[in-house]
């Protein structure tokens, strides 16, 4: 082995070590002989309930509102689609609180649609609904990334074939480019389910961290490293397991499985 491959495998022995220490030492700090005992605590159960209600609802919002975009994106090639596109990538890299700040600025009970909200009797601040559109807003621009990339995929011929036969573009995308992306469909549920599960900045920035309305797992791990870290420890690793168990869906919906 000489030294260039050698400087290489020592780098990428950094690396794994960078990834699974913390892991390890998660384990090592677990306080096991409470395991249970944490594990069917009030409050884990409490913020699991919530989580569990808002991670599929938010998911579901995605997948409504985020196909039509992705196919959109991704049928026409116009030039007043680049500001959209953007538009879409620009929350993956906005700090999560600042997510929460603009969400603020517009549901906010001073935001620019708050005081039309509220005066029909909706006000998204610092509610469960609060947190199911913060984390749809985190979470749609992985699913229409995915799913984009997976139209874009569809045979060109198997579509111009479609538009010579004269079939509408409801019926385009719905016999036609959906069936086709079954795959990536499935790959950006994941990736859209797994965002909305770590949601934390966006979250407690517009919806606040209240125990049994908008304390998800994330939140309900802040609160509790402060008052009980061994709880804190407890939850952190039940969303470890999720985040593995995300993994390998997401893996299983990649791969073909083999007969």
């Amino acid at each position: 082995m000489n030294r260039g491959s050698r400087l290489s495998l020592a780098a990428a022995a950094l690396a794994v070590a960078l990834l699974s220490l913390p892991f390890i030492g998660l384990l090592l700090d677990i306080p096991w002989s409470r395991l249970g005992e944490l594990l069917t605590s009030d409050t884990l159960l409490t913020a699991l309930g919530v989580t569990v209600i808002v991670v599929p609802i938010s998911t579901l919002v995605v997948v409504i509102l985020g196909t039509p975009l992705a196919w959109l994106l991704a049928r026409y090639n116009d030039r007043w689609l680049g500001p959209i596109r953007a538009l879409v990538v620009v929350p993956i890299v906005l700090p999560p609180v600042i997510a929460g700040l603009v969400l603020l600025s517009a549901f906010g009970r001073r935001g620019l649609l708050g005081g039309a909200l509220e005066s029909i009797g909706i006000i998204l601040p610092f509610s469960l609904a609060g947190a199911v559109l913060a984390a749809s807003f985190v979470s749609l621009p992985f699913y229409v990334l995915a799913v984009e990339n997976g139209f874009r995929e569809i045979p060109r011929a198997t579509l111009d074939a479609a538009r010579t036969l004269g079939i509408s573009e409801s019926r385009e995308l719905s016999q036609i480019a959906i069936p086709h992306a079954t795959r990536a469909i499935r790959v950006g549920v994941v990736l859209a389910a797994a965002r909305a599960l770590g949601e934390f900045g966006a979250t407690i920035t517009f919806a606040g961290n209240v125990e049994g309305a908008t304390r998800t797992l994330p939140l309900a791990t802040f609160a509790a490293l402060e008052s009980d870290p061994a709880l804190a420890r407890v939850i952190g690793l039940l969303l470890v397991a999720l985040a593995a168990a995300v993994i390998f869906s997401l893996r299983s919906s990649l791969i073909p499985q083999r007969n």
